[in-house]
């Protein structure tokens, strides 16, 4: 019997079918858990029919209750994420399906081999950002020092803001961001997305009040699409999230049409999750 075939190779750009359909049918098997990880967090390995790939399971059994979220329901809001960027076109977030396994139901999303050097993310010695970068605060460095924390002005990362302002995204930290060696950007880790309240907690704030692309117009304008009553993502939404959480996504994306703007941090809720990275 020969070995299965390794996918996806290290740099896979894209999110296809193929990939979710092996994550749904394969054989899971636990290899070993992510230790940094908030909830339980298992790298594993997924084959089916001669092919084989690493992924992640987080099973539902191992998730911590969290105040503003109702329990239980993580997992399906990761699948939720990755289904609202598949509609945007860009390929944000890895394949994500909704399965059994080891430990019960949970979340099985494609392992994404990260870049050792990304350069997204920097602390500079200084009062303002240079050209080609974003401030997004001042942060305790030690010894009573601060230093500027900025984020590369970077058309992936401008991507992935909008993204995140759709689902609102309350956890959007530095080490949630994975860089291939082709340059695709992924973001992991949408547990905590789509709470009918704005929640939007992100690093990703240099571009706040900023006009939005036509790129991200159009992406806008396909979700607002999909999210009719009668649309395609309202019926897998509706297998994911509440009935009410789904009102307020489609409300976010006609609030982002209807400005034209990125969004701007509110004052009810902290603008930068903690740790930042």
């Amino acid at each position: 019997m020969s070995a299965p075939e390794r996918i996806p190779p290290r740099g896979v750009t894209t999110a296809g079918p193929a990939f979710a359909d092996l994550l749904a049918r394969g054989e899971l098997t636990v290899r070993g858990r992510i230790q940094d990880a908030s909830n339980a967090a298992l790298y594993c390995t997924v084959a089916h029919e001669g092919r084989e790939a690493a992924c992640v399971y987080k099973p539902v059994a191992g998730e911590r209750p969290l105040w503003d979220f109702p329990d239980g329901t993580l997992a399906q809001r990761e699948v939720a994420a990755y289904a609202v960027s598949e509609v945007t076109g860009w390929g944000l977030v890895p394949p994500t399906v909704l399965r059994d396994g080891p430990y019960g139901e949970g979340m099985c999303q494609l392992w994404i081999e990260a870049s050792a050097e990304d350069g997204l993310l920097a602390l500079v010695d200084a009062e303002e950002p240079e050209p080609g970068w974003k401030a997004i605060g001042l942060a305790d460095v030690g010894e009573g020092r601060t230093a500027l924390l900025v984020h590369a002005d970077d058309e992936r990362l401008r991507r992935l803001a909008v993204l995140d302002a759709v689902v609102n995204n309350a956890d959007r930290k530095g080490g949630h961001l994975l860089t291939t060696d082709t340059g695709h950007l992924y973001g992991i880790d949408h547990g905590v997305t789509f709470n009918a309240e704005n929640k939007l907690r992100t690093l990703l704030w240099g571009w706040a009040g900023e006009p939005l692309t036509p790129d991200a117009v159009e992406a806008l304008e396909r979700l607002r699409t999909a999210l009719e009553p009668a649309g395609e993502l309202t019926g897998v939404l509706a297998g994911l999230i509440t009935p009410a959480e789904t009102d307020a996504t489609r409300a976010r994306v006609d609030a982002l049409l209807a400005s034209g703007r990125h969004p701007e941090p509110g004052g009810d809720w902290p603008a930068i999750p903690w740790p930042p990275v």
